[in-house]
C-alpha cells in the first residue's frame, strides 16, 4: 500500500498546468507533474494520495488561503496509478458544500475513491478497497480526518460534510469497519504543527488515544508541509507527516516529500498486519512542477549535474528525519 503527501495547489502550479493543457489543447494538464512518480504508484496493490484542497465548485480558481483547484489535478492523479485520496483536511472547507460536492464528483468522474468528506450522511464510513493477494480477497478500510477547518463551521445542515479529529469517533469507526469485514484498517489525520520536522502534543496525544487495544492498523499523517518520522506507537506504524507531494512553497524542505510504502503481511493466526514501511523521498523540481522520486532521478544517467546537487541534498534532509529516530521495519530506499 503507497501513501503520499499533500497535493496543495497554488496559483503558480495551476498556471503551469494551463501551459502544459496548452500543448494539448486541454484548459489544464496535471499529468506531466505526476508522470515520474508512476512506476512507483502504479507497483502498489493500493495506492492512495492526499487531496488537500478542494475543486472550484463554480470554475472561478483561488489559492492561498482558501483554495479552489482545476478538476482536472483528478486526470493527472488518475494518470499516475492512484486508487484514491484523502480529502479531510483544514481546506475542506474553504469553498463550502459546493466545494465538497464538486471535489468528490471530479474524483468520482475519473474513477478515484475518496474518504473524510462526504456528500450525505451514506458517504461519511470508511471507503473499502477489496485488493487481491494471491488467490484470496484482502478488503482494505480508509479514513480520513482533519483536525479543523481554519474558522469555517460544518454547515448546519451537513454536519457530516467533513470529517474532524475525534479520538472516540475515529475509534468507533474503525472497529465497525472491522465488524464490517475489513482485515486491514487505515486512517489518514491531517494534523502537526506547520513546517516542523517533529511531531508535536496534539499528534501525539491523537495517537494515544486511537491506537491502544484499537483495530486500527497503520496511521498516515499529513499537514505539516515537511517531511516528519516514522515510529511505532502501541506496535502500529504511524507516519507523523509525509510533506508535500505537489505544491508552490519553494524553501528547501518544503519541495522535500515522502511516498511510503507499507508491506502488510497475513500471520499465522489469519490476521493481516503491517510489517514493514519503506521510505521513498520526492522532491517537487521548481518551475515544472514535476514530483520527482529523487533515487529513481538519481539514478538516470541523463539527470543533469545541477538537477543531482538538488536532489542529493533533498535525500539527505529527509532520510535523517525518517530515521531519527530509527525504527524496526522502516527503511529508506538507497542511494544509487
Amino acid at each position: 500500500m503507497t501513501f503520499s503527501g499533500d497535493v496543495l495547489l497554488h496559483m503558480p502550479v495551476n498556471d503551469r498546468a494551463a501551459l502544459y493543457g496548452g500543448e494539448v489543447g486541454e484548459p489544464f494538464d496535471f499529468r506531466p507533474m505526476f508522470d515520474p512518480m508512476r512506476p512507483v504508484v502504479e507497483a502498489a496493490d493500493l495506492a492512495l494520495c492526499h487531496m488537500e484542497v478542494p475543486t472550484a465548485p463554480d470554475g472561478r480558481l483561488t489559492s492561498y488561503p482558501s483554495f479552489g483547484a482545476p478538476g482536472q489535478v483528478m486526470d493527472g492523479l488518475a494518470h499516475a496509478g492512484y486508487d484514491g485520496c484523502s480529502t479531510a483536511s483544514n481546506h475542506s472547507l474553504d469553498r463550502g458544500y459546493p466545494g465538497v460536492v464538486r471535489t468528490l464528483e471530479e474524483l468520482d468522474r475519473v474513477g478515484l475513491g475518496h474518504s473524510g468528506t462526504a456528500r450525505g450522511p451514506w458517504e461519511t464510513g470508511p471507503r473499502v478497497y477489496s485488493l487481491r493477494a494471491g488467490t484470496s480477497t484482502v478488503e482494505v478500510a480508509h479514513l480520513s480526518y482533519a483536525y479543523g477547518f481554519n474558522g469555517y463551521r460544518l454547515p448546519a445542515d451537513a454536519p457530516w460534510a467533513a470529517n474532524q479529529i475525534d479520538p472516540d469517533r475515529i475509534r468507533a469507526d474503525a472497529a465497525a469497519a472491522r465488524a464490517a469485514g475489513a482485515e486491514l484498517v487505515v486512517v489518514s489525520l491531517h494534523w502537526g504543527t506547520e513546517y516542523q520536522h517533529q511531531p508535536d502534543a496534539f499528534q501525539r496525544s491523537t495517537a494515544e488515544a486511537i491506537l491502544p487495544g484499537s483495530e486500527i492498523d497503520l496511521v498516515i499523517g499529513h499537514h505539516a508541509h515537511v517531511v516528519q518520522p516514522i515510529e511505532m506507537v502501541h506496535g502500529r506504524y504511524v507516519v507523523w507527516g509525509l510533506g508535500n507531494q505537489l505544491s508552490n512553497q519553494t524553501q528547501a524542505p518544503r519541495r522535500d516529500g515522502l511516498t511510503v510504502t507499507a508491506t502488510a503481511s497475513q500471520g499465522w493466526d489469519g490476521r493481516w498486519r503491517v510489517t514493514g514501511v519503506e521510505a521513498i523521498p520526492t522532491w517537487v523540481d521548481p518551475g515544472s512542477f514535476r514530483v520527482l522520486p529523487v533515487v529513481a532521478t538519481l539514478s538516470d544517467p541523463a539527470t543533469p549535474v545541477g538537477l543531482q546537487q538538488e536532489l542529493r541534498a533533498s535525500y539527505h534532509r529527509t532520510a535523517e528525519v525518517v530515521s531519527s529516530p530509527a525504527t524496526p521495519g522502516v527503511t529508506v530506499t538507497p542511494l544509487p
